[in-house]
C-alpha cells in the first residue's frame, strides 16, 4: 500500500510540474519506422503503482483512458485534466471469496453503441454496460455448449457489429488445464454475432491472447502468448463472417532467442495498417506485410496498447506497474 501511495504522489507531483518521468528507448530497425514515430520521442510514465495494468481503451467522447488492473479487480480512469481515479470496482469478479490471482477485467473496448464491453476473468464472461450506468451491465457470453468459458482475455468488434474474443486460462485459479475449474478442454477464439449467438471459430492456438482486425477487416490477427511459440496468426474472414485457416503473420521466436522477454499480448492497428503489438522486447511495430519495423522498449513487461489523445496519435501502453504514453506520427485505426 505504501508503494502505491508513493507512486501516485510521484505521478501527481510530476503532473503539477508539467512533466512526467520518462523511461525506455525507441529502437529503429527499418527506415520506415521514422515516419511513424520520432526516434527521440519521450516514453512518459503518466501513472504507476499498479499490480498488472491491462486493457487500455480511449473514450473519445470524454477524452479519457480506461484501463484495468487485473489482480486488483478494478478499472481505472485517467485523463490529462483529472489524473487518475477508480472507474469501477469490482470490475471482473463479483464473488465474495478469493477466486484467483487474476480475477478482474482484462481487455476493454467501446462498442458501436458507445458502451463499455469487458472481458471478465472471475465471472468468466463478456459483459456490456453504459459508461454512466454500471448497474445496467449485462452478459453477452458466458457459456459454450453448456460449459463455462475459461477467462475471456481480449476482444474486438467488427464494423458489422460482430465481436471476436480470445479465451485462454490465465484468470482461472490454476491458470491451466489441470484444475477442476476448467470446463473447456481447449483455448478458443470465439465470435458473438449480431443475434447474440456464440460460436467457436478456432482452437488451434495454445494461448490465444490479443487480437485486431486489418484495415479492411477481412483478416483477424491473433497473438499467442505461449513462451514456446510466440506467434501472430492471420485468419481470413469469409463472406459469412467466420474465420478460415490461418497463416503466420509474424513469428516472434527469433526475438525470444535473442534474449528479449515477453509473449504475444495486446495490440492495435494504425491508420496505415501497421500493427503495434506487445511482444518480446516491448511494443513491436509490424508492417501490414509482417515486417518488423522497430520496437518501443518501456523498461518493464508490456501487456497492451491503445491509441488516443485529442488527435488519435498518442499511444498508451499498459506496462506491468506503469501506464505509459508516447507520441507517434500516425493515428490509430478508427480515428
Amino acid at each position: 500500500m505504501k508503494t502505491i501511495i508513493f507512486s501516485l504522489l510521484l505521478m501527481l507531483s510530476s503532473a503539477v510540474m508539467g512533466q512526467y518521468p520518462t523511461v525506455g528507448k525507441i529502437h529503429i530497425l527499418d527506415p520506415r519506422m521514422q515516419s511513424l514515430i520520432d526516434p527521440d520521442a519521450k516514453i512518459e510514465v503518466v501513472a504507476q503503482g499498479f499490480t498488472w495494468s491491462e486493457g487500455p481503451v480511449w473514450v473519445k467522447k470524454g477524452q479519457y483512458l480506461l484501463f484495468t488492473d487485473v489482480p486488483e479487480n478494478v478499472i481505472h480512469r485517467w485523463s490529462e485534466k483529472d489524473g487518475l481515479s477508480v472507474f469501477l470496482k469490482p470490475a471482473g469478479y463479483t464473488g465474495s471469496v478469493h477466486y484467483s490471482d487474476e480475477p478482474g477485467a482484462n481487455g476493454l473496448i467501446i462498442n458501436k453503441k458507445g458502451n463499455l464491453v469487458s472481458c471478465e476473468h472471475g465471472d468468466r464472461r463478456i459483459a456490456e454496460m453504459p459508461l454512466d450506468a454500471p448497474e445496467k451491465k449485462r452478459t453477452l457470453a458466458h457459456m459454450f455448449e453448456g460449459k463455462k468459458l475459461n477467462s475471456p482475455n481480449d476482444l474486438v468488434q467488427r464494423k458489422t457489429g460482430d465481436y471476436f474474443f480470445t479465451d485462454p486460462p490465465y484468470g482461472l485459479p490454476g491458470r491451466g488445464k489441470a484444475e477442476p475449474a476448467k470446463e473447456l478442454d481447449f483455448q478458443g477464439i470465439f465470435r458473438i454475432n449480431t443475434k447474440g449467438e456464440l460460436s467457436l471459430q478456432a482452437k488451434d492456438m495454445t494461448r490465444p491472447n490479443g487480437l485486431a482486425f486489418t484495415l479492411d477487416e477481412k483478416t483477424l490477427i491473433v497473438a499467442q502468448s505461449d513462451p514456446k511459440a510466440v506467434i501472430w496468426n492471420a485468419y481470413p474472414i469469409d463472406a459469412d463472417g467466420n474465420l478460415g485457416s490461418p497463416k503466420i503473420f509474424f513469428d516472434g521466436m527469433p526475438l525470444v532467442k535473442q534474449g528479449l522477454r515477453g509473449g504475444g499480448d495486446g495490440m492495435k492497428v494504425d491508420a496505415q495498417g501497421n500493427v503495434w503489438a506487445t511482444g518480446p522486447g516491448g511494443v513491436l511495430i509490424i508492417s501490414p506485410a509482417g515486417e518488423l519495423l522497430g520496437r518501443i522498449e518501456g523498461g518493464s513487461a508490456n501487456a497492451n496498447v491503445a491509441f488516443g489523445g485529442p488527435d488519435g496519435k498518442t499511444l498508451f501502453i499498459t506496462a506491468d506497474m506503469n501506464l505509459l504514453r508516447v507520441q507517434t506520427k500516425v493515428k490509430g485505426k478508427g480515428f
